[in-house]
């Protein structure tokens, strides 16, 4: 009978030793892996947590962090919590935050006066108007334009239509000439409220509600989610459903941030941003048409919808922002986004 070899105690013992050390190392790594830290997001937003936005930001939390398998933490600062309207680009060009979401109006300082043509009233007739122009070949050109002050735009985020509430009766657009009305920082808007003979003010949204109550605002525009999250309702006696301008937001990053994640990283949060772009171009509607029907059985203020006939002179009222805005609105601009929409040209 033949016995097999026996392997000599050098062999032994350095084959023990490699395995040992393969072992270390792959405690080692895994102990690493467990102790990086995961890459931190800082997303901060002006609105409340259960508005369109909100919800929004919160899917894409979700997905991001489980998709990356927790190597990528989202923090969400809403409500202004982290910065106000006025202070959140320069936060993000200086990297204090990674995302944000703000409206439209907001972007003329980083993308040129092009930006506002979203805020033109009654450029849009339906949610599928804004939407043509947003998913289409002019709202990726409109987003380019950030691109040369350091911002990338991954996406358009979709509120909705905005009304108009007062401490009176808003029944023709001659009941607004004289009334101190806050508007987001934006030139359209205030020409806007300049055209219709009222006062605008330029405020923080977090600061709407204290200046309605002491009374050094007479009125506001916003949509009905952001109205009744905010409790604005109860420091109104009137609202019209005038719908004459749409509220839509762009999800901006810093681009030096966004291009230097690994690029599987970033594969996988442009994978989470679409299906959270998705969800919150969902629910904007409806969330919206719900504010609106708790606002009005809230008892705290009376709604009022205009008829087609009143709603025209609303129109006719508001069409001389587009004269006044033409200086700093490109007019090829105006008519890619009017041709876009299916707006009359």
């Amino acid at each position: 009978m033949q016995h097999a070899e026996l392997s000599s105690p050098p062999d032994i013992f350095r084959r023990g030793l490699r395995l040992g050390v393969v072992s270390i190392a792959f405690m080692v790594a895994t102990v690493h892996a467990q102790t990086v830290a995961p890459i931190l997001i800082e997303f901060s937003h002006v609105v409340k947590p259960d508005t369109p936005k909100g919800k929004a930001a919160q899917r894409f939390k979700e997905l991001a962090e489980s998709r990356t398998a927790g190597r990528v933490r989202v923090e969400i600062h809403p409500d202004s919590r982290l910065y106000k309207d006025r202070e959140e680009l320069d936060a993000l060009r200086r990297g204090a935050v990674q995302i944000l979401a703000p409206s439209l109006s907001k972007l003329a300082g980083v993308g040129g006066g092009d930006m506002e043509v979203f805020d033109l009233p009654f450029l849009f007739k339906d949610q599928a108007a804004f939407r043509a122009v947003t998913q289409g070949p002019v709202g990726t050109a409109m987003l380019r334009k950030l691109e040369k002050n350091g911002i990338l735009g991954l996406a358009y985020w979709e509120n909705g239509f905005k009304v108009f509430t007062a401490n009176r009766a808003l029944n023709d657009p001659r009941d607004v000439r004289g009334l101190r009305v806050r508007v987001q920082a934006s030139r359209v808007l205030v020409a806007q409220m300049n055209v219709l003979g009222a006062r605008s003010s330029v405020s923080p949204l977090i600061d709407v509600r204290a200046a309605l109550r002491h009374g050094e605002l007479d009125g506001q525009e916003n949509t009905p989610s952001n109205i009744y999250t905010q409790k604005l309702h109860e420091a109104q006696t009137h609202l019209t459903v005038t719908k004459h301008g749409y509220l839509g937001y762009a999800v901006i990053v810093n681009q030096r941030f966004w291009l230097g994640l690994p690029a599987g990283i970033r594969a996988t949060l442009e994978g989470a941003m679409r299906d959270a772009t998705a969800y919150a171009n969902q629910i904007a509607e409806a969330e919206n048409i719900e504010a609106l029907r708790l606002i009005a059985a809230s008892g705290r203020i009376a709604v009022s919808k205009p008829t087609v006939q009143e709603l025209e002179r609303w129109r006719d009222a508001m069409a001389p922002t587009y004269s006044a805005t033409s200086s700093w609105i490109n007019a090829d601009t105006l008519a890619a986004v009017k041709q876009a929409a299916g707006a009359p040209p």
